[in-house]
């Protein structure tokens, strides 16, 4: 299967974490660009690690994504595009893929990429990434020339590329020099337009302009995460801070051209100033009470169910605040795989103290402590799980809830340490693409052991050939984990970010932070 047939066939709609907010996109004014100049960009907190293979924040993946890159990835409308690779091609059986490499490539460290670095790449991958088990069926990866990069399955997979594409935990090409390093432990060597320049935990970090990028000359300007890439900027300094106001601030100030995740009841502080603007984008993430199908009373399927049965989501949306819009799915409308009214979904907004304490009677139950985490970072995440807590407690249950940072918070629910019961985050726009993103997302956040139905469910997924057959089985996934009390839908939101109006360059896709072809003015 050529290139083109395999983007059309394989193809879905769009990807991006994790989990919450990101930066701002919009239309670039027909202006001539402009070289030189520090952007500064305020964000809530600074990344728990810039290892690809491990991020799925945010926070990580606007440093992440602008520093490395991956063989292949989205276009504009949400299809596979080539970034690394030059080609793919797929077997008729779709138990092989060979992807011809872009030749002069330059990592950061000045070394050429080669086939050595991708196989690396994949092999480290495979070892240590959450999203590893989407690569199970791999049987080998061969590196036949320099340039040349082959996988081969033991069984067909018609989504693969959807799953190296993939903004969260990111499939990217890393020198060889870094396959054996642990876990979050790299050196951070891309081949993107970016660099790594300064990073000082808790303050701030750099990105740097590299001069030595080598561009993908096949269309004449950018394309979703791809096409080609100009770098006007000298640098970009994150800067992190938790507090919105503060961020507000810094805008209004000069101190920073671009902000993240303003809150809606404050978004009149920027618009009304001429020199900036909002920009609002809809739908970017779902929301969810995360529940941790692995700690004390939440292993329990009946107490799991009876926080969902609690679960009131029009007080929670309208207490939360920011852009929102009840959909009891796990995918987007308008995507190939939401199912709109095709089955029942009564697993969302049951809104029954009654039903809650029915459950709470048939699990034993007996005023156990129900631990809830939150962060200081997120307003709309404190808001949120304050509002649950107060469900919780009209339907018998005690609770306790523990405010922290957000990369605390982050990593205790990625990594499933620290001591919590429910969460919450939003993920997206990844699981746009489908079940396959969603993949590591459900083993991860809510801790899923051992549950035989999704297990069975996601190996039909990958072994159906049709799309009709993949949402049957992704109807029985949804099922498993929203009727089994792992994750609590709540909402499709949106995102509110803010910019001096100074900053040129920016475009409409609604991904992650993109710093390539930005100018100020």
């Amino acid at each position: 299967m050529s290139w083109n047939v395999a983007r059309r066939g394989i193809a879905v709609a769009l990807a991006l974490g994790l989990a919450v907010s990101l930066g701002p996109v919009g239309s670039a004014r027909a202006q001539t660009p402009k070289k030189g100049g520090t952007l500064v960009y305020a964000s809530v907190s600074g990344p728990g690690t810039l290892d690809p293979y491990m991020a799925s924040s945010a926070v990580e993946l606007e440093v992440i994504n602008n520093i490395f890159e991956g063989l292949v990835t989205l276009d504009n409308a949400n299809a596979t595009r080539p970034m690394l690779a030059t080609k793919a091609t797929a077997s008729t059986d779709f138990k092989t893929y060979s992807f011809e490499l872009r030749k002069g490539v330059k990592f950061h460290n000045g070394q050429e990429m080669t086939s050595a670095d991708v196989k690396a790449s994949f092999e480290r991958y495979k070892r240590i990434s959450p999203n590893a088990k989407n690569l199970d069926a791999v049987d080998r990866f061969e590196t036949p020339d320099p340039y040349s990069f082959v996988i081969v399955l033991k069984e067909p997979n018609v989504v693969l590329l959807d799953v190296i594409k993939s903004p969260i935990y990111p499939l990217m090409i890393l020198p060889a020099s870094q396959k054996d390093k642990p876990a979050r432990d790299i050196e951070v060597i891309g081949t993107g337009p970016f660099k790594l320049g300064e990073w000082v935990k808790d303050s701030h970090l750099t990105i740097t302009r590299f001069d030595d990028y080598t561009a993908d000359t096949s269309v004449p300007g950018r394309d979703g995460y791809g096409g080609r890439k100009t770098v006007y900027l000298d640098g970009v300094r994150y800067r992190f801070m938790p507090e919105a106001t503060t961020r507000i601030a810094a805008l209004q100030n000069g101190e920073a051209q671009m902000i993240s995740s303003v809150p809606s009841e404050l978004a009149a502080r920027v618009t009304s100033r001429k020199d900036l603007a909002i920009r609002e984008v809809f739908p970017t993430l779902g929301s969810y009470v995360i529940v941790n199908s692995q700690k004390g009373l939440t292993a329990n399927v009946l107490i799991r169910q009876a926080i969902a049965a609690a679960i009131n989501v029009d007080d929670i949306i309208e207490g939360a605040g920011g852009i929102n819009k009840r959909n009891p799915w796990m995918s987007f409308p308008g995507t190939p795989y939401f199912l709109g009214d095709t089955a029942p979904t009564p697993w969302y907004d049951i809104k029954s103290p009654a039903r809650a304490k029915e459950l709470l009677k048939q699990a034993g139950y007996k005023g156990e402590k129900i631990v809830i985490e939150t962060n200081s970072n997120y307003q709309w995440m404190r808001s949120t799980m304050l509002i649950v807590a107060e469900q919780l407690k009209e339907a018998g249950m005690t609770v306790d809830v523990q405010v922290t940072d957000w990369t605390t918070n982050a990593s205790h629910m990625q990594q499933g340490t620290g001591d919590w019961n429910l969460s919450t985050t939003a993920f997206g726009p990844d699981h746009i693409l489908g079940p396959q993103q969603w993949r590591p997302v459900l083993y991860t956040f809510p801790h899923i052991v051992g549950n035989e139905i999704l297990d069975k469910a996601y190996a039909e997924f990958f072994a159906a050939p049709t799309l009709e057959a993949r949402r049957a089985s992704w109807l029985t996934i949804q099922k498993e984990v929203l009727g089994g009390g792992y994750l609590v839908k709540i909402a499709d939101t949106g995102r509110l970010t803010g910019y001096a109006k100074k900053l040129q360059g920016q475009n409409d896709y609604a991904g992650i932070l993109q710093l390539w072809d930005l100018w100020l003015d």
